[in-house]
């Protein structure tokens, strides 16, 4: 242990703790701006910067560490003003017209200012500009970019991509995609990891909130919406709201408000990408010498396009059913316009909401599309864009009453809710597929060992006689170490659940962005227990799925299961697969 005395207080810290630690220890808050705990310590900002008693010298409390006998002093007045001029210098070269930015009101660097009491910028404004395809989904704003290296952190240390890097020297110093390429070259995934650790307004997803109002606003339009699982468990974050308040009733009726006809649970196609994937999980195991394995999930586009991208030789493995979305879409605009409402499916606008940014590229796909009324998604928004949306059309969700989810698309189990946390999919899948097999339910805690955070997860299990290797992953820098493991034969599974982002969805990179903070724990639990309260626990049991199968699919796999419900995700390339 080391003694030393911060802002007058002694304090006891593990030997090798830095001051920043340290001083959180005893309850002294000091300001960061780069910093990002075990990820980028490096003291870019020079915001932390405190004084040391018998040094000249400012240091970074991020990245030093303390020292027996160390006398800090956090607001000297010489660390304040040093503050307060590395604030002003950033801002100087940064464009702070913050009310037209979206991440005015959660943005680090605002709020720093206006603790700092920062109202003046004393020197020449002088920001980077550049260019950037504003139709990619990612889009960087170079003039927002303060040089804090977070995106680059984590996108190569938690990852593995390596999309942003530092571009230029000297004065001209910056962070541009990696190898000087264009980002519709640079294999991004599209998790959106770099957005959510973003501390400025400088990295956000494309806004797409104008094509939905355009389609309420359209008296020809019946516009239908599905809500992800993963997103009754962050929504209200980003407007304030008590958890309590926050719930999916009330969700569904603050989408109602905004004039959208049709407001659907995502949950009801997660229950239909079990039934679809868990039966072709069953029918290649059956004709196991004919098929490569381990069979991987595909309901995650990052995951999706990490795999094409890095992994092409292995993407036949993927299971060919669509995601929750697309399938959702494809019912959408076949049998509800067909057999629920009888109106032209061309009338439809399905708009998806999701915690997620990849989903705005799967959307886009040209091969995904199969409901024959244009795309089966006509527009995906993040839960940030729907809390953006609340907010604009002044609908308060504290002040409305709970509503139900539209039938008969809108009901779903704790099957399908717990789709927004790792694990959730093969979870399902497991409870479905050992239905299949005995003909009988399992216990629906049964397969919990694949819950938590763990970066890989692996379980073997026994259906029916029948042994089942499973592995779960999140985050695309595990999921690279589990490749790896794969095509080297150290490890061998049957059934691979990935997700790209850390913690699954509930930790994607189109939640609400709390800074400091990992919520995917959090939110998975809250999945987890919305799971546990509802009375139907299993896909295969939820009866507007049943009907759906006995009015117009006929069952899973059939012939029209397949050209609506599943894709060929070799059909389309990603960039490095052109060359």
């Amino acid at each position: 242990m080391v003694n030393l005395t911060i802002d007058h207080k002694n304090v006891q810290v593990p030997e090798g703790t830095t001051i920043l630690k340290a001083a959180a220890a005893a309850g002294v808050e000091i300001p960061t701006l780069c910093f990002l705990k075990d990820l980028n310590e490096i003291g870019a900002c020079r915001i932390c910067c405190v004084e040391i008693e018998g040094k000249e010298t400012l240091v970074a409390s991020c990245n030093t560490k303390v020292e027996e006998g160390m006398v800090v002093y956090t607001s000297s007045l010489k660390a304040h003003y040093a503050r307060r001029m590395n604030l002003q210098i950033i801002l100087s070269q940064h464009d702070f017209r913050c009310a037209a930015c979206q991440r005015n009101g959660s943005c680090s660097l605002q709020k720093i200012c206006a603790d700092m009491n920062i109202n003046d910028v004393p020197f020449q404004q002088d920001y980077e500009k550049s260019e950037w395809d504003l139709s990619f989904p990612l889009i960087r704003n170079a003039g927002k970019c303060i040089k804090c290296m977070r995106c680059v952190q984590i996108c190569d240390k938690v990852q593995s991509l390596n999309v942003w890097d530092i571009v230029n020297t000297g004065k001209r110093t910056g962070v541009g995609v990696s190898k000087m390429r264009k980002i519709a070259d640079a294999d991004c995934s599209l998790c959106g990891q770099c957005i959510t650790h973003c501390p400025t307004g400088a990295l956000r997803e494309r806004d797409d909130v104008r094509k939905l109002m355009d389609a309420v606003n359209d008296p020809e339009k019946i516009v239908v919406a599905q809500i992800a699982p993963a997103v009754r468990s962050a929504w209200g974050e980003g407007l304030g709201l008590a958890e309590e308040m926050a719930t999916e009733k009330r969700m569904a009726a603050a989408a109602r408000a905004l004039g959208i006809d049709y407001v659907f649970d995502t949950n009801f196609s997660a229950d239909l990408t079990i039934m679809e994937e868990a039966n072709e999980f069953l029918e290649r195991m059956a004709h196991r010498s004919e098929y490569q394995w381990p069979m991987f999930t595909s309901c995650c586009p990052g995951w999706v396009r990490f795999v094409k991208s890095q992994y092409p030789e292995m993407a036949k493995q993927l299971s060919t059913a669509k995601s929750p979305q697309q399938m959702f879409g494809a019912i959408a605009k076949t049998y509800f316009a067909e057999k629920v409402l009888d109106v032209d499916p061309e009338r439809i606008f399905c708009v998806s909401i999701m915690p997620c940014t990849a989903k705005k590229a799967e959307s886009a796909l040209p091969n995904i599309n199969d409901a024959g009324a244009g795309r089966d998604v006509d527009v995906v928004l993040t839960t940030r864009e729907f809390d953006r949306m609340l907010r604009s059309e002044l609908i308060m969700p504290a002040s409305l009453e709970e509503e139900e989810f539209d039938s008969p698309l809108g009901t779903g189990s704790g099957a399908g809710v717990i789709f927004g946390a790792t694990g959730g999919v093969m979870e399902a899948a497991l409870r479905t597929a050992y239905y299949a097999l005995n003909k009988e339910n399992p216990k629906p805690d049964m397969f919990q060992m694949v819950r938590g955070l763990d970066g890989i997860k692996e379980a073997t299990l026994e259906i029916a006689g029948t042994p089942v290797r499973a592995a779960v992953v999140h985050g695309l820098g595990n999921t690279r170490k589990l490749m790896e493991r794969i095509q080297s034969g150290e490890a061998e599974y049957d059934f691979v659940e990935v997700m790209a982002c850390p913690g699954g969805c509930a930790g994607g990179g189109g939640q609400p962005i709390t800074e400091g903070r990992e919520m995917a724990g959090e939110r998975g639990s809250k999945l987890y227990e919305l799971d546990r309260k509802n009375p139907l626990r299993f896909s295969h049991e939820n009866p507007s799925v049943i009907v759906l199968y006995d009015q117009y699919l006929e069952k899973p796999l059939s012939h029209r299961a397949h050209e609506l419900l599943h894709t060929d995700h070799l059909g389309w390339t990603m960039p490095s697969e052109k060359h």
